[in-house]
């Protein structure tokens, strides 16, 4: 039995990976890694809802790391400008590298898919 067929068989079939962020554009920037693989990381900042407001009655926000293998999706992003209102979808990605001072590890959105996002006020 194939370890999805065990995982549906035993009721895990609602096992999802998805992530789907509305939120302002932020601090793009652009690597070569040393696989000669280009990524685009940017963050997307969230608005928490307002029953999470601090004491003040400030807003809260997420800053949520995001990165971009696909360079045609990248180079459109690019284009875009900090502060835009976005929408991004994607898998949540643990990725590992060594570091100068050892292995290091981030979570972040694998973007998929992105679009500017008009607001609908």
């Amino acid at each position: 039995m194939s370890t999805s067929t065990k995982a549906t068989a035993q009721g895990a079939s609602a096992i999802v990976n998805e992530v789907h962020l509305i939120g302002r554009l932020s601090g793009r920037e652009t690597r070569v890694l040393p696989s000669g693989a280009e990524l685009l990381s940017f963050r997307v900042i969230v608005d928490r809802p307002a029953r999470d407001r601090g004491p003040s009655g400030s807003v809260r926000v997420d800053t949520l790391d995001c990165c971009v293998w696909q360079s045609r999706l990248a180079r459109r992003i690019e284009t875009w400008d900090d502060g835009e209102l976005v929408e991004v979808s994607g898998v949540l990605r643990r990725r590992f590298w060594h570091s100068g001072s050892g292995p290091a590890s981030r979570v972040e959105v694998e973007v998929r898919s992105a679009r500017r996002h008009t607001s609908s006020a």
